[in-house]
């Protein structure tokens, strides 16, 4: 067994130093790890050098998919005062809530889940927006692990992916715990009030699914929500990456 370890951590050693391991996060570090314990017990070294492209793949091997924790219905829109990477200013929710309905997304640039959504989301921005809807995008990953998530990429991002709403910075991750978000992309539908009529996903879409976009479960909201109807108590959790918590 000490042989076996000494000669795993020998490996792993000439990984990072070689093979410039340490370019990846943490978390794809690990599942390096899981590829270079296969190595080592068939010796074969295009194991490891798979992991490796696979990680360097936008760095989206490890996306744990996770689901929203759904926040109770009824509550109160948490305010907030955050950076706006598309204006440069400092916004507040106060400033960017609306009378009839306000949208409250938490996005990241590189979550797959989001890039898939994201020519929805632009459209649902296009036809509820004329209707008195405010739209609000955050995102609250951590940028010191995932550099292209940083608030300098968001403003280009933004401008290239069609956004026509604020994208705000939650460095502190703070706003993403008051609203309880747990991944991107995660919606949440205020009614004039502030009060949280809808939360969950934009449909049922997912990357590889094959179900087209399609919006139906936010649109349905809005509708009902810019109609003083209720909204639906049917209500299915969104889902994608897990929200890129600091470490403590």
């Amino acid at each position: 067994m000490k042989i076996k370890t000494l000669a795993f951590h020998q490996a792993l050693y000439r990984a990072k130093k070689h093979e410039n391991l340490e370019q990846y996060p943490s978390k794809n570090q690990h599942v390096l790890l899981l590829y270079l314990g296969m190595f080592l017990s068939t010796n074969r070294l295009d194991f490891l050098h798979r992991a490796m492209y696979l990680c360097a793949l936008q760095n989206q091997l490890i996306m744990a998919f996770t689901e929203s924790t759904m926040l109770p219905l009824g509550t109160t829109a948490p305010t907030f005062s955050l950076p706006d990477t598309v204006s440069d200013q400092i916004l507040s929710l106060d400033e960017l809530k609306s009378d009839q309905a306000t949208v409250v997304m938490f996005l990241c640039n590189h979550c797959p889940y989001v890039i898939h959504v994201n020519p929805e989301i632009v459209r649902i921005v296009s036809d509820y927006k004329s209707k008195g809807v405010s739209f609000i995008g955050i995102s609250s990953n951590d940028v010191v692990n995932y550099p292209q998530d940083g608030p300098d990429k968001m403003k280009t991002h933004a401008a290239e992916t069609g956004y026509d709403f604020p994208y705000l910075y939650d460095e502190s991750q703070e706003v993403a715990k008051a609203y309880d978000a747990a991944c991107t992309p995660d919606f949440y539908v205020f009614d004039g009030d502030l009060k949280l009529a809808y939360r969950g996903r934009i449909d049922g879409s997912r990357p590889k699914n094959d179900l087209p976009l399609s919006g139906a479960d936010l649109r349905a909201a809005l509708d009902a929500v810019l109609a003083k109807k209720e909204v639906s108590s049917v209500q299915y959790p969104s889902g994608g990456c897990n929200i890129k918590w600091k470490r403590q």
